[in-house]
């Protein structure tokens, strides 16, 4: 459900910038998301197809670039993938670890006609 005010979010943005430059029609949304969001790509293409009917986004192709997560080592200073489920670091075996990747999510560029 959280998906819903998201998708308004890019709707709202992607009409403000379509504004902006006088544009027709919005064709296309490409969409950053990190594998640690917990956003799902088709709840936002649900809610995408009702709250865009009837503006110039109605039709809209969105194209979502899933961002993989990785992570740092907080006590040896390593930096890899997440790989499964397996929180801890492959080299010195810590739980003390920092997400550096994987919890994007942002609207990256808005194609226009």
């Amino acid at each position: 459900m959280h998906e819903l005010p998201v998708s308004q979010n890019i709707l709202d943005i992607s009409l403000k910038y379509a504004n902006i430059e006088s544009a027709s029609k919005i064709i296309k949304i490409n969409i950053v998301i990190g594998q640690l969001s917990s956003f799902i790509d088709e709840s936002i293409k649900f809610y995408w197809d009702i709250i865009s009917k009837e503006t110039i986004a109605e039709g809209a192709e969105l194209i979502f670039t899933r961002i993989p997560a990785e992570f740092i080592c907080q006590k040896c200073n390593t930096s890899f993938p997440l790989t499964g489920s397996h929180y801890f670091c492959p080299k010195c075996e810590s739980t003390q670890l920092e997400i550096i990747k994987g919890k994007e999510f942002y609207l990256d560029s808005i194609d226009i006609e």
